[in-house]
């Protein structure tokens, strides 16, 4: 217990990641893996980014990792979330990754029928005073299916920040990269080469070095360095909570949180989850969340009260976007 607390403390006080310290369906058109080229990007390797009001079939199962330890619902799709015209547009489930014991969160999420948007914070990116920030207002929470974490505080991101129509902190080359366009489509990719700034770009949140690369794991997963290159972790544990976002061949947007994870274990587990490019997002217990919401009337405001944890040993959860204390970035995916 008295661990448990001093490392909560050290998380709060000290912040995160410091380095060095079939046919027609209604809503939409489903859709296969197609060619179109998502706008205001350069250089889709391996992705086809969403076309809005062009959905997906839900996610196929999960196969489990060899050699874990059977756990009941392993890989198998659960919707969650409002739905949106009639479907749903947010599967969840869990995967024990290879060599761990403990569950980790996958979350997919097509965005043919959401639109994702970056709320930013007086922490991080800091600043201000921005368009979309904590808490979550009325005439958004009508319309919320999902919210989760962004990434490190600023100063440990090596990269930069840009939102409502300005630079916060300059774009670095090369840093992974999760870009949100006008249309309110994502895409997510190495700056420069993957995805780039046009007119049709309204915000772009980097942090650290890409996770995934053409559908494997970054190379850098498997460093020894971890602490330098993927964070401080508290304690200073190869294996502790990390978040992670990816993109599919076909566009959907992919996100995995879970305990005791590597950064090897973390890239595993968005390639299992179909993604092609990925980035880590925040790592340690007090800082990954993500939250769906299903409001009991349709058209209904989301709240706290009718919010699910992915997973429920999170430390954050469904009134987190809600608290006008809440000062770090966060994402979130709202029907079309």
């Amino acid at each position: 217990m008295v661990l448990a607390v001093a490392v909560l403390a050290g998380c709060i006080a000290g912040g995160n990641g410091s380095v060095g310290s079939s046919g027609p369906q209604p809503g939409g058109t489903v859709r296969g893996t197609g060619t179109a080229q998502q706008p205001g990007t350069a250089h889709q390797v391996g992705a086809v980014p969403p076309k809005p009001g062009v959905v997906l079939p839900p996610p196929t199962a999960l196969t489990p990792y060899p050699g874990t330890v059977a756990s009941g619902g392993q890989g198998v799709w659960q919707a969650a979330g409002r739905l949106v015209h009639g479907r749903h547009m947010v599967y969840v489930t869990t995967l024990i990754p290879p060599g761990g014991r403990e569950p980790a969160g996958i979350a997919w999420m097509d965005t043919g029928l959401l639109s994702v948007r970056l709320y930013s914070g007086s922490v991080s990116p800091g600043g201000g005073p921005y368009r979309y920030t904590a808490p979550i207002q009325p005439a958004q929470a009508a319309t919320l299916v999902a919210a989760f974490n962004g990434g490190f505080k600023m100063a440990n991101a090596r990269g930069g920040y840009y939102t409502d129509g300005r630079t916060i902190l300059p774009l670095r080359r090369g840093a992974a990269s999760l870009v949100i366009y006008a249309n309110g489509s994502v895409n997510i990719g190495a700056w420069g080469t993957d995805v780039t700034m046009t007119s049709t770009v309204v915000s772009v949140r980097q942090n650290l070095n890409p996770l995934v690369i053409d559908g494997r794991p970054a190379s850098l997963t498997r460093t020894r360095d971890y602490l330098r290159v993927w964070g401080n972790t508290l304690p200073a544990l190869r294996h502790q909570w990390r978040s992670a976002a990816g993109i599919t061949a076909d566009g959907a947007l992919v996100y995995v949180t879970g305990p005791a994870l590597s950064p090897e274990q973390l890239a595993d587990l968005l390639v299992r989850a179909g993604a092609v490019r990925g980035m880590q997002l925040d790592i340690n217990p007090y800082w990954t969340v993500f939250v769906s919401y299903d409001p009991p009337a349709p058209g209904g405001l989301a709240a706290p009260a009718n919010g699910r944890k992915l997973l429920p040993q999170t430390t954050q959860g469904p009134a987190t976007f809600f608290t006008s204390s809440w000062a770090r970035d966060f994402i979130t995916v709202s029907a079309r």
